[in-house]
């Protein structure tokens, strides 16, 4: 029973991928939540490092008050790190409200659902690094230790990355994994509504950002199930 005054568990939350500068992409996944009826919209982080400036993504999700967490991009630009990357962005080309913005990010953050307990993070958990992918085979999924860390716990139901650019649903043990992919042109654009009442993750194509489209609907708790 919540407390009294405490929000209700949420039913469909719209997530998004890495951003990369992607605004066209952002507006238009942030619309498709709203003609969808989620009741919160996340994203998974890095926002910086892609075509184009970061500024407009950024001060966009600062002014719609989206739940964000850091990505390794957003630490490395500002500990002036790999900045020879392709698209790398200079910390002095962000705006001041975008500059604070990503320097208040959080690594981490937790979402009371009506399918359990969600951490949202950009990697595994505070690890920006670490990921689950397709192609992982159960001896890969052993040795992650982050993942190993997450399962031992045993606090949540749910875990909602990014990182790879790879979308995925994906059932380790007791926990399902929920990776947003990416709004990068590059890397099959997408976003994703999570439907926990439904217990299915729908995800958009934004290949063409003026239309998405529903591309894939995948099944939350008879995913890739394996047993660790």
């Amino acid at each position: 029973m919540n407390a009294p005054g405490a929000a209700a568990p949420l039913g469909r939350v719209g997530v998004l991928g890495d951003v990369h500068c992607s605004h066209e992409r952002l507006q238009a996944a942030l619309a498709l939540f709203e003609r969808e009826g989620v009741e919160r919209v996340v994203c998974v982080g890095d926002l910086v490092d892609g075509p184009g400036s970061p500024n407009p993504a950024i001060e966009l999700l600062d002014d719609r008050g989206i739940l964000t967490v850091r990505g390794n991009h957003e630490r490395w630009i500002l500990q002036e790190e790999l900045r020879d990357l392709p698209y790398a962005n200079r910390l002095s080309e962000l705006s001041d409200q975008a500059a604070t913005f990503i320097r208040t990010l959080p690594a981490t953050a937790e979402l009371d659902t009506v399918g359990g307990l969600v951490l949202l993070c950009h990697g595994l958990a505070d690890n920006d690094m670490a990921g689950v992918y397709p192609e992982h085979l159960p001896a890969d999924l052993t040795a992650n230790a982050p993942l190993q860390e997450l399962l031992r716990s045993a606090r949540y139901s749910y875990v909602i990355n990014g990182h790879t650019h790879r979308r995925m649903v994906r059932r380790v043990g007791t926990l399902t994994i929920v990776n947003a992919g990416t709004l990068l042109e590059s890397d099959a654009p997408c976003c994703v509504v999570v439907d926990f009442t439904a217990e299915r993750a729908h995800y958009y194509s934004l290949a063409q950002a003026a239309r998405p489209n529903l591309e894939e609907s995948v099944a939350l708790q008879d995913a890739w199930a394996e047993v660790f």
